[in-house]
């Protein structure tokens, strides 16, 4: 009698806002791909509150129901729509996620998987945008451990207005698919993934890929 317990997935919130998805060739593909992912909850922040009307409570009360939260959005002007932005005033808050008594979010997980019109060369300190992506990322990342959550390395499709072939970012969906599946079953090498700067092009190296059995 096998007396394991099963492995218990975690839980994923992808909190997803594009103001205008149905212009969205790259992230419409991508939150395609992580569509019916068991134990994964697509969470899209326009379609819920049109009229910005963010229920604190009800955002609260998911983020305790998860184990890993995602920011899934376009980088708009060095940061996120304002829907996200708003939803961090709020939902945020002191006492909740931050400060004395503020520990509802400790040990969860933070990924942020965003898109990029310009292309790497672009963000760099030679490049047009002056600093890299990790730079400009500082202050979700410091958003993250003020509320004791772990930051890990981003998720960034960029060049996205030269991705003129379906393949290249159906590619890029089933990178992320990989990604979010892997998260939630944690068939992660965590040390080497905490090495790395981002997730893509690493994806051979920080995912546990399933044994191929051996017959005699």
């Amino acid at each position: 009698m096998n007396n394991l317990n099963p492995i218990v997935p975690n839980q994923i919130l992808i909190l997803f806002a594009h103001p205008a998805l149905e212009k969205s060739r790259v992230n419409r593909r991508l939150i395609q791909a992580v569509q019916g992912l068991e134990s994964v909850l697509i969470h899209d922040l326009y379609e819920v509150y049109p009229n910005f009307q963010i229920n604190v409570k009800a955002e609260q009360d998911l983020l305790l129901a998860h184990d890993i939260i995602v920011f899934h959005h376009p980088f708009y002007w060095y940061s996120s729509p304002a829907i996200l932005k708003e939803w961090q005033d709020l939902v945020l808050e002191h006492g909740f996620a931050y400060g004395e008594g503020g520990t509802a979010l400790q040990g969860k997980k933070f990924l942020t998987a965003i898109t990029t019109g310009g292309d790497k060369k672009a963000y760099c300190q030679e490049g047009y945008n002056r600093f890299t992506i990790r730079e400009l990322l500082v202050p979700f990342e410091q958003t993250a451990r003020l509320c004791g959550m772990e930051y890990l390395p981003p998720f960034v499709v960029q060049g996205t207005h030269s991705l003129q072939e379906r393949h290249q970012i159906d590619q890029h969906a089933a990178d992320y698919r990989a990604i979010i599946t892997a998260l939630r079953d944690d068939t992660i090498h965590w040390e080497q993934l905490r090495q790395v700067n981002h997730w893509n092009l690493n994806l051979d190296r920080v995912l546990k890929l399933p044994e191929v059995p051996h017959h005699a």
